[in-house]
């Protein structure tokens, strides 16, 4: 019997919009030792570019920075953290209501934090307005549903 050990990555990238889509694929390409469904793999690609696209957006407003993303692989249960260090996020809670956005001109539908609960098993968001924000979710594969 083959013993699970914890695998990791994690990777530095530029907070700018055209590195969302690698970002995903990096992800999506590491989950794939799981052997996922392709519903699996279209939902954490989701999650993951929703992730993204909140820190270049309003974690720096466009204007570019730091993203960190970390992702972990322990027997059928994959971790994947997506931090910035940009302006934080001030009521949490608040940012999590489905279609709340901060964005004036309302280009933005304010669903991104709701993709990301739908999409994943769980979701944690660690944030403080100037501290930057901290999105961890995990997705276990291959469940047996009843």
């Amino acid at each position: 019997m083959k013993e699970d050990k914890m695998n990791r990555f994690k990777m530095e990238m530029e907070a700018l919009s055209e590195n969302e889509g690698f970002a995903r694929v990096c992800v999506a390409a590491f989950v794939t030792r799981l052997d996922p469904t392709l519903e699996e793999i279209n939902d954490v690609k989701t999650a993951v570019s929703e992730a993204v696209t909140n820190s270049v957006i309003h974690g720096y407003g466009g204007n570019g920075g730091k993203i960190i993303i970390e992702c972990s692989v322990e027997n059928n249960t994959m971790e994947v953290m997506i931090k910035d260090f940009g302006k934080g996020i001030a009521d949490v809670e608040k940012a999590m209501e489905p279609m709340y956005t901060t964005d004036a001109l309302h280009e933005r539908s304010g669903m991104g934090f709701t993709f990301m609960e739908v999409f994943m098993d769980e979701l944690q968001v660690v944030s403080e307005k100037g501290g930057g924000t901290t999105v961890i979710m995990k997705k276990t594969f291959g469940r047996i549903t009843e």
